[in-house]
């Protein structure tokens, strides 16, 4: 068990900060490319949240998560969602025993494969809302009931999901209000041309990359606390603020925010934006957010908290585009730390 975080001296934070660059550098032994998506897991680990990927077949996605448990001392289990998967087959379920020795029966709790520290829950749609519904509540209170029992859940624990936007026929899409739990909608793309010759050569020979444990449970729950620790600026916060409320057509300034969505960010945007940006400082070996910080989550925080109309979906508008104008309409404040 993964113990609480104590205060930390110059020395730790230094090895912390190295810490994680070995971990990032070990990923990248076995994933070509993808830094992006790999940069956005990493951070949502930092920020103690979890994550959604989506992309099509064939993009690592799954190896990508496997990959970063693999780099960490802790425990991991993946889930196959399927439509006929009940709430029992994730949380786990009582078996009636018996004690030889005395005689005496009793009912014993088996746990589920939700009980590890990362979750691949892969193709999360595919499996009906009574079983996501379970998923989302441990995410959330890190614990699970069953018959009236809690079972909390090991530190660190995080559900990284993955998606594919492809085939849509048989799925249960995740309401807005639970999309709302995870901190990052990660988006894998096709690599480029160099990074899909190096996946050729690595991935059809003899020699298959393992990562190796190069960070720990304790020493990720320590970078975490690190994370929250990172300075932030009011003039930063004041700017992520502004950006979030900027989404909501009510008071937005911008036409095309009135005209394209339905519903904006909340409030939890607006935190998930701030940790965000300190955890990517934190990665980057600095103890201070920078506006570029902000700017590189606000995609991934908002592209799954911001509702559009139908119509503006029909004509091709989706919500990064709209983030792109966001960024371009938002004034960021008038900073040396860029």
């Amino acid at each position: 068990m993964a113990t609480l975080p104590e205060p930390l001296t110059e020395s730790d934070v230094d090895a912390l900060l190295a810490r994680l660059a070995a971990l990032r550098a070990e990923v990248a032994t076995v994933i070509v490319g993808q830094a992006r998506p790999v940069e956005e897991l990493l951070i949502t680990l930092l920020a103690g949240g979890h994550a959604l990927l989506e992309g099509v077949p064939g993009l690592a996605k799954t190896l990508m998560v496997r990959t970063l448990a693999g780099a960490m001392d802790i425990s991991f289990r993946r889930i196959q969602f399927t439509p006929d998967l009940m709430p029992t087959d994730i949380l786990g379920t009582e078996v009636l025993e018996e004690d030889h020795a005395t005689g005496r029966r009793f009912f014993k709790f088996n746990r589920g494969p939700l009980f590890a520290q990362v979750v691949l829950a892969d193709e999360i749609n595919r499996t009906p809302p009574k079983t996501q519904a379970a998923l989302l509540e441990a995410m959330q209170e890190y614990a699970v009931t069953y018959g009236g029992q809690t079972y909390p859940l090991e530190r660190p624990f995080f559900v990284l999901a993955t998606q594919n936007p492809i085939e849509q026929a048989g799925t249960y899409p995740l309401p807005e209000a639970q999309l709302d739990r995870f901190l990052l909608y990660v988006r894998v793309e096709y690599p480029s041309e160099r990074e899909e010759l190096d996946v050729l050569t690595r991935t059809t020979g003899r020699a298959a990359p393992a990562p190796r444990p190069v960070m720990s449970g304790d020493e990720l729950i320590r970078a975490q606390a690190l994370a929250r620790d990172v300075h932030v600026s009011a003039d930063l916060l004041g700017y992520a603020a502004r950006l979030v409320r900027e989404t909501r057509p009510a008071g937005s300034s911008l036409a095309v925010v009135r005209e394209a969505v339905r519903w904006g960010a909340g409030p939890r945007a607006g935190q998930a934006l701030v940790l965000a940006a300190k955890a990517r400082a934190l990665l980057a070996g600095r103890l201070s957010v920078r506006l570029d910080d902000v700017r590189a989550v606000v995609p991934p925080v908002l592209r799954h908290r911001v509702l559009l109309h139908f119509r503006a979906e029909a004509e091709g508008t989706d919500v990064d585009q709209l983030t792109r104008q966001l960024l371009d309409a938002v004034r960021p404040p008038e900073s040396p730390l860029r």
